[in-house]
């Protein structure tokens, strides 16, 4: 098994609806269900908007240790068997698949150039953040490229702390390499976050300028992952809803950069 789906993507989200031949509008459903993974969104003049209301219930209130309330999108789906632990992500040992998820690589690169534009309102008990993902039909592709991650604690003078690296998980090939750095950028706005993933290294980037690079590359199939998350039981106010908007998404090839 592999990714496969289109080598291309430029998303731009018109339309009167999600384009599901890419994208799964359901935070690892395979852990938890279609209904209990929903996201909550719309397609509006400006792209697609992902919020997490305060009727929105908790995902995998019975399994996630701290309680989590998500709106995500991603570019691919895939499962084992209900009672399987074939699954993408596993947050936690000894998980079993609880519905089973069709097989779909809507996009699922292996090395290009992926960017994202976004931008987001969160507060101190939430954040919204841009990640590539192994698709896990092995357990050892499951390493993690974080373009960026945001949470609204770490907003300081007009800058933020955005979170940039590699999670190595259960990929024996990579080690952890993840940290936050301070930028002055208010990501409110409009900024595109992107990678430029190589088989002998990565290239982060904002607004096309090189913001970290990194000597390790995951050699595997990898889906995008796009979400707003909120921490309830964290400090912060309980009437705001967390929101990101997505105008653009685009992954190319190398021979297709120009």
């Amino acid at each position: 098994m592999s990714g496969g789906g289109r080598s291309e993507l430029d998303e731009r989200f018109q339309g009167d609806a999600l384009d599901e031949s890419i994208w799964v509008p359901y935070y690892l459903a395979h852990w938890s269900s279609r209904e209990g993974s929903a996201a909550s969104y719309e397609l509006t003049d400006r792209g697609l908007r992902l919020q997490v209301p305060p009727e929105q219930g908790l995902w995998c209130p019975l399994l996630h240790d701290e309680p989590l309330r998500v709106s995500c999108i991603q570019s691919a789906s895939f499962s084992g068997p209900v009672g399987s632990s074939l699954g993408p992500q596993p947050f936690r040992a000894g998980l079993t698949v609880a519905e089973e998820q069709p097989t779909m690589w809507g996009y699922t690169p292996t090395y290009g150039v992926v960017e994202v534009t976004m931008r987001g309102r969160v507060t101190d008990r939430s954040m919204f953040a841009f990640w590539l993902s192994g698709i896990e039909d092995r357990p050892e592709r499951s390493g993690e490229i974080c373009v960026a991650e945001i949470f609204g604690s770490d907003f300081e003078d007009g800058s933020a702390h955005v979170g940039i690296g590699v999670h190595a998980f259960r990929d024996p090939l990579l080690e952890e390499e993840f940290s936050t750095s301070l930028l002055p950028i208010d990501v409110s706005d409009d900024h595109t976050y992107g990678v430029e993933w190589r088989p002998d290294g990565l290239r982060f980037s904002i607004d096309s300028e090189v913001v970290r690079t990194s000597a390790q590359s995951p050699n595997y199939p990898m889906q995008l992952m796009i979400g707003v998350f909120d921490f309830p039981d964290r400090p912060g106010p309980d009437d705001h809803v967390p929101e990101m908007t997505v105008s653009r998404v685009r992954g190319r090839p190398f021979d297709a950069m120009a």
